[in-house]
Protein backbone atom coordinates (compact mmCIF):
# COMPACT_ATOMS: atom_id res chain seq x y z
CA UNK A 1 0.00 0.00 0.00
CA UNK A 2 1.30 3.54 -0.94
CA UNK A 3 1.56 5.65 1.62
CA UNK A 4 0.94 10.13 1.12
CA UNK A 5 0.54 12.53 3.90
CA UNK A 6 -0.50 15.90 3.12
CA UNK A 7 1.12 18.55 5.57
CA UNK A 8 -1.02 21.59 6.07
CA UNK A 9 -0.50 24.70 7.67
CA UNK A 10 -4.39 24.70 7.72
CA UNK A 11 -6.41 24.09 10.61
CA UNK A 12 -5.95 20.40 11.99
CA UNK A 13 -9.67 20.43 12.69
CA UNK A 14 -9.89 19.78 8.60
CA UNK A 15 -7.60 16.50 9.26
CA UNK A 16 -8.71 13.51 7.37
CA UNK A 17 -7.47 9.58 6.52
CA UNK A 18 -9.21 7.19 3.71
CA UNK A 19 -8.20 4.31 2.31
CA UNK A 20 -9.00 3.99 -1.73
CA UNK A 21 -7.41 2.62 -4.92
CA UNK A 22 -5.97 4.18 -8.55
CA UNK A 23 -5.62 1.74 -10.98
CA UNK A 24 -5.64 -1.41 -9.19
CA UNK A 25 -2.88 0.50 -6.72
CA UNK A 26 -3.85 0.57 -3.11
CA UNK A 27 -3.45 3.66 -1.04
CA UNK A 28 -3.30 5.05 2.34
CA UNK A 29 -4.07 9.16 2.27
CA UNK A 30 -3.93 11.21 5.61
CA UNK A 31 -4.18 15.09 6.00
CA UNK A 32 -1.86 16.11 9.04
CA UNK A 33 -2.87 19.87 9.56
CA UNK A 34 -0.44 22.29 11.71
CA UNK A 35 -2.78 25.21 12.70
CA UNK A 36 -0.62 27.47 11.11
CA UNK A 37 2.26 26.56 13.06
CA UNK A 38 5.65 26.71 10.81
CA UNK A 39 7.88 24.82 13.17
CA UNK A 40 5.26 22.20 13.60
CA UNK A 41 4.87 21.86 10.15
CA UNK A 42 8.57 21.46 9.34
CA UNK A 43 8.90 19.23 12.15
CA UNK A 44 6.12 16.72 10.89
CA UNK A 45 7.95 16.85 7.51
CA UNK A 46 11.52 15.90 8.88
CA UNK A 47 9.32 13.20 10.98
CA UNK A 48 7.64 11.73 7.25
CA UNK A 49 10.80 12.14 5.17
CA UNK A 50 12.09 9.16 3.71
CA UNK A 51 8.94 7.23 5.84
CA UNK A 52 6.15 7.44 3.48
CA UNK A 53 5.60 7.22 -0.54
CA UNK A 54 4.84 11.13 -1.38
CA UNK A 55 4.30 13.70 0.99
CA UNK A 56 1.66 16.83 -0.19
CA UNK A 57 2.06 20.32 1.03
CA UNK A 58 -1.52 22.10 1.64
CA UNK A 59 -2.31 25.36 2.77
CA UNK A 60 0.92 27.09 0.97
CA UNK A 61 2.61 26.54 -2.66
CA UNK A 62 5.95 26.56 -3.22
CA UNK A 63 5.67 28.24 -6.73
CA UNK A 64 3.25 30.77 -8.22
CA UNK A 65 2.54 30.79 -12.12
CA UNK A 66 1.55 33.19 -14.61
CA UNK A 67 1.97 32.70 -18.74
CA UNK A 68 5.59 32.74 -18.85
CA UNK A 69 7.20 33.01 -15.63
CA UNK A 70 7.51 31.44 -12.35
CA UNK A 71 7.84 32.49 -8.98
CA UNK A 72 9.28 31.00 -5.51
CA UNK A 73 7.56 31.92 -2.45
CA UNK A 74 10.15 32.11 0.55
CA UNK A 75 7.84 29.84 3.21
CA UNK A 76 7.09 27.21 0.17
CA UNK A 77 10.61 26.54 -0.92
CA UNK A 78 11.89 26.62 3.58
CA UNK A 79 9.37 23.71 3.83
CA UNK A 80 10.01 21.98 0.79
CA UNK A 81 13.95 22.01 1.61
CA UNK A 82 13.24 20.72 4.10
CA UNK A 83 12.46 17.33 3.35
CA UNK A 84 15.41 15.47 1.63
CA UNK A 85 14.45 11.98 0.47
CA UNK A 86 10.82 11.53 -0.30
CA UNK A 87 9.37 13.69 -3.30
CA UNK A 88 7.19 16.32 -1.95
CA UNK A 89 4.67 18.39 -4.28
CA UNK A 90 2.32 21.14 -3.94
CA UNK A 91 -0.32 20.65 -6.30
CA UNK A 92 1.15 23.57 -8.57
CA UNK A 93 2.46 21.59 -11.12
CA UNK A 94 -0.74 19.69 -11.46
CA UNK A 95 -3.05 22.89 -11.46
CA UNK A 96 -2.65 23.96 -14.87
CA UNK A 97 -3.54 20.70 -16.38
CA UNK A 98 -6.47 19.48 -14.30
CA UNK A 99 -7.90 23.00 -13.58
CA UNK A 100 -7.89 23.58 -17.33
CA UNK A 101 -9.09 19.95 -17.99
CA UNK A 102 -12.17 21.05 -15.33
CA UNK A 103 -13.09 24.10 -17.21
CA UNK A 104 -13.01 22.06 -20.65
CA UNK A 105 -15.22 19.42 -19.24
CA UNK A 106 -17.89 21.63 -17.49
CA UNK A 107 -17.92 23.55 -21.11
CA UNK A 108 -18.22 20.49 -23.32
CA UNK A 109 -20.79 19.00 -21.56
CA UNK A 110 -22.22 21.69 -21.00
CA UNK A 111 -22.90 20.83 -17.22
CA UNK A 112 -23.21 24.98 -16.35
CA UNK A 113 -23.22 27.76 -19.09
CA UNK A 114 -19.58 29.70 -19.33
CA UNK A 115 -19.43 32.13 -22.84
CA UNK A 116 -20.57 35.88 -21.97
CA UNK A 117 -21.23 34.71 -17.61
CA UNK A 118 -19.47 36.83 -15.27
CA UNK A 119 -16.86 35.29 -13.07
CA UNK A 120 -14.83 36.25 -9.86
CA UNK A 121 -11.75 34.67 -9.90
CA UNK A 122 -11.08 35.28 -6.12
CA UNK A 123 -6.54 34.52 -6.93
CA UNK A 124 -5.46 33.56 -10.40
CA UNK A 125 -1.49 33.80 -9.85
CA UNK A 126 -1.95 30.89 -7.69
CA UNK A 127 -4.07 28.86 -10.45
CA UNK A 128 -3.07 30.67 -14.14
CA UNK A 129 -4.61 27.56 -15.68
CA UNK A 130 -7.69 27.83 -14.84
CA UNK A 131 -8.15 31.62 -15.29
CA UNK A 132 -6.31 31.39 -18.64
CA UNK A 133 -9.34 28.41 -19.58
CA UNK A 134 -12.23 30.60 -18.39
CA UNK A 135 -11.29 33.16 -20.32
CA UNK A 136 -11.00 31.05 -23.36
CA UNK A 137 -13.93 29.33 -22.50
CA UNK A 138 -15.96 32.95 -23.11
CA UNK A 139 -16.55 33.94 -19.59
CA UNK A 140 -15.91 37.66 -18.38
CA UNK A 141 -13.79 37.50 -15.31
CA UNK A 142 -12.92 39.76 -12.60
CA UNK A 143 -9.61 38.54 -11.35
CA UNK A 144 -9.45 39.27 -7.51
CA UNK A 145 -5.83 39.10 -6.45
CA UNK A 146 -5.09 42.05 -5.32
CA UNK A 147 -8.69 42.18 -3.55
CA UNK A 148 -8.60 38.27 -1.78
CA UNK A 149 -4.68 38.73 -1.21
CA UNK A 150 -3.60 42.09 -0.11
CA UNK A 151 -6.96 43.90 1.07
CA UNK A 152 -6.22 46.19 -1.89
CA UNK A 153 -9.50 47.25 -3.73
CA UNK A 154 -8.39 47.36 -7.54
CA UNK A 155 -10.07 44.33 -10.00
CA UNK A 156 -8.15 43.28 -12.64
CA UNK A 157 -10.10 42.67 -15.89
CA UNK A 158 -7.52 41.15 -18.23
CA UNK A 159 -5.01 38.35 -18.33
CA UNK A 160 -2.68 41.27 -19.96
CA UNK A 161 -3.12 43.13 -16.94
CA UNK A 162 -2.78 40.04 -14.79
CA UNK A 163 0.30 39.19 -16.36
CA UNK A 164 1.87 42.78 -15.79
CA UNK A 165 0.85 42.87 -12.18
CA UNK A 166 2.60 39.79 -11.58
CA UNK A 167 5.36 40.60 -12.90
CA UNK A 168 5.06 44.24 -10.32
CA UNK A 169 4.09 42.55 -7.59
CA UNK A 170 5.16 38.61 -7.01
CA UNK A 171 9.36 39.37 -6.74
CA UNK A 172 7.83 41.15 -3.52
CA UNK A 173 4.88 39.56 -2.08
CA UNK A 174 6.83 35.74 -2.13
CA UNK A 175 9.06 37.09 0.08
CA UNK A 176 6.38 37.37 2.55
CA UNK A 177 5.13 35.26 5.37
CA UNK A 178 2.42 33.27 4.30
CA UNK A 179 0.39 34.20 6.94
CA UNK A 180 -0.33 37.86 5.87
CA UNK A 181 -1.37 36.64 2.05
CA UNK A 182 -3.50 33.59 2.88
CA UNK A 183 -5.51 32.29 5.37
CA UNK A 184 -3.69 29.84 8.27
CA UNK A 185 -4.40 27.73 10.69
CA UNK A 186 -7.17 29.50 13.08
CA UNK A 187 -8.00 32.32 10.58
CA UNK A 188 -9.53 29.12 8.30
CA UNK A 189 -12.05 28.96 11.44
CA UNK A 190 -13.13 32.15 11.46
CA UNK A 191 -16.19 33.59 10.85
CA UNK A 192 -16.23 35.14 7.11
CA UNK A 193 -15.61 39.56 6.85
CA UNK A 194 -18.52 40.89 4.64
CA UNK A 195 -16.23 42.50 1.99
CA UNK A 196 -16.18 43.50 -1.83
CA UNK A 197 -19.94 42.63 -1.79
CA UNK A 198 -20.56 43.92 -5.39
CA UNK A 199 -17.54 41.47 -7.14
CA UNK A 200 -19.59 38.01 -5.80
CA UNK A 201 -23.15 39.50 -6.56
CA UNK A 202 -22.42 40.46 -10.22
CA UNK A 203 -20.68 36.87 -11.24
CA UNK A 204 -22.14 33.96 -11.85
CA UNK A 205 -18.87 32.05 -11.19
CA UNK A 206 -16.77 32.41 -8.28
CA UNK A 207 -13.68 30.23 -8.67
CA UNK A 208 -10.86 29.21 -6.29
CA UNK A 209 -8.71 28.80 -3.56
CA UNK A 210 -12.08 27.59 -1.14
CA UNK A 211 -10.50 29.74 1.79
CA UNK A 212 -9.94 32.71 -0.34
CA UNK A 213 -13.79 32.36 -1.31
CA UNK A 214 -14.80 31.94 2.18
CA UNK A 215 -12.45 35.31 3.41
CA UNK A 216 -15.01 38.33 2.12
CA UNK A 217 -18.06 35.89 1.36
CA UNK A 218 -21.50 37.39 1.83
CA UNK A 219 -24.40 35.35 3.57
CA UNK A 220 -26.34 34.84 0.55
CA UNK A 221 -25.24 32.89 -2.84
CA UNK A 222 -28.39 32.62 -4.41
CA UNK A 223 -28.09 31.01 -8.24
CA UNK A 224 -24.71 31.20 -7.71
CA UNK A 225 -21.55 28.52 -9.29
CA UNK A 226 -18.64 27.87 -6.65
CA UNK A 227 -15.70 26.29 -8.56
CA UNK A 228 -12.99 25.48 -5.81
CA UNK A 229 -11.09 22.83 -4.53
CA UNK A 230 -9.97 21.74 -1.47
CA UNK A 231 -13.91 21.02 0.24
CA UNK A 232 -14.79 19.33 3.42
CA UNK A 233 -18.53 18.38 4.72
CA UNK A 234 -19.01 21.59 6.77
CA UNK A 235 -17.85 23.41 3.87
CA UNK A 236 -20.79 22.06 2.09
CA UNK A 237 -23.18 22.73 4.27
CA UNK A 238 -22.33 26.03 4.61
CA UNK A 239 -22.54 26.78 1.10
CA UNK A 240 -26.08 25.01 0.82
CA UNK A 241 -27.23 27.93 4.02
CA UNK A 242 -25.98 30.64 1.51
CA UNK A 243 -28.22 29.24 -0.91
CA UNK A 244 -25.49 28.53 -3.43
CA UNK A 245 -27.11 26.82 -6.27
CA UNK A 246 -24.14 24.16 -7.77
CA UNK A 247 -20.47 23.57 -6.22
CA UNK A 248 -17.94 22.24 -8.82
CA UNK A 249 -14.59 20.44 -7.32
CA UNK A 250 -11.72 20.25 -9.62
CA UNK A 251 -10.84 16.87 -7.44
CA UNK A 252 -12.94 14.19 -7.22
CA UNK A 253 -14.89 13.06 -3.93
CA UNK A 254 -13.07 10.67 -2.20
CA UNK A 255 -14.99 9.08 0.80
CA UNK A 256 -17.21 12.88 1.63
CA UNK A 257 -13.88 14.61 0.80
CA UNK A 258 -12.49 16.26 -2.31
CA UNK A 259 -8.80 16.43 -0.92
CA UNK A 260 -6.25 19.65 -2.71
CA UNK A 261 -4.51 19.17 -6.02
CA UNK A 262 -1.21 18.59 -3.60
CA UNK A 263 -2.99 15.07 -3.05
CA UNK A 264 -3.92 14.36 -6.52
CA UNK A 265 -0.57 15.48 -7.63
CA UNK A 266 1.33 12.90 -4.88
CA UNK A 267 -0.72 10.44 -6.42
CA UNK A 268 -0.26 11.00 -10.06
CA UNK A 269 3.40 11.05 -9.31
CA UNK A 270 3.50 7.80 -7.76
CA UNK A 271 1.92 5.98 -11.07
CA UNK A 272 3.99 7.80 -13.07
CA UNK A 273 6.59 5.79 -11.66
CA UNK A 274 8.90 9.18 -12.44
CA UNK A 275 10.68 11.64 -10.72
CA UNK A 276 9.25 14.98 -10.10
CA UNK A 277 11.45 16.88 -12.56
CA UNK A 278 10.90 14.54 -15.26
CA UNK A 279 6.84 14.36 -15.07
CA UNK A 280 5.48 16.41 -18.01
CA UNK A 281 1.78 17.86 -18.28
CA UNK A 282 1.50 15.40 -20.94
CA UNK A 283 2.12 12.63 -18.35
CA UNK A 284 -0.34 14.42 -16.18
CA UNK A 285 -3.29 15.00 -19.04
CA UNK A 286 -2.25 11.30 -19.95
CA UNK A 287 -3.15 9.42 -16.14
CA UNK A 288 -6.32 11.94 -15.75
CA UNK A 289 -7.87 10.11 -18.50
CA UNK A 290 -6.59 6.92 -17.52
CA UNK A 291 -8.25 7.41 -13.92
CA UNK A 292 -11.29 8.98 -15.66
CA UNK A 293 -10.74 11.55 -13.00
CA UNK A 294 -13.74 14.44 -13.46
CA UNK A 295 -14.64 17.35 -11.62
CA UNK A 296 -17.21 16.54 -8.23
CA UNK A 297 -20.74 19.01 -9.35
CA UNK A 298 -23.45 18.78 -6.55
CA UNK A 299 -26.53 20.71 -7.48
CA UNK A 300 -28.22 22.09 -4.50
CA UNK A 301 -31.76 21.69 -3.89
CA UNK A 302 -33.34 24.73 -5.87
CA UNK A 303 -36.33 25.00 -3.74
CA UNK A 304 -33.47 26.37 -1.11
CA UNK A 305 -33.30 29.41 -2.87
Amino acid sequence: MKKIVSVSLGSSKRDHKVYTSFLGRDFEIIRRGTDGNFKHAISILKELDGQVDAIGLGGIDIYLYSKNKRYSLRDGLRLKNSVKKTPLVDGSSLKGTLERETIRYLKEKNIIPIKDKKALMVCAMDRFGMAEALVEAGAIVTFGDMMFTLDVNKPIYSLEELEFQADRILPEVCKLPISMIYPVGQKQEIEPIEKYGEYYDEAFIIAGDFHFIRKYIPPCLSGKVIITNTITSSDVEELKKRKVEKLITTTPEIQGRSFGTNVIEAVLLILSKKEWKEITSEDYLKLIKDLDLKPRVEEFIKSEQ
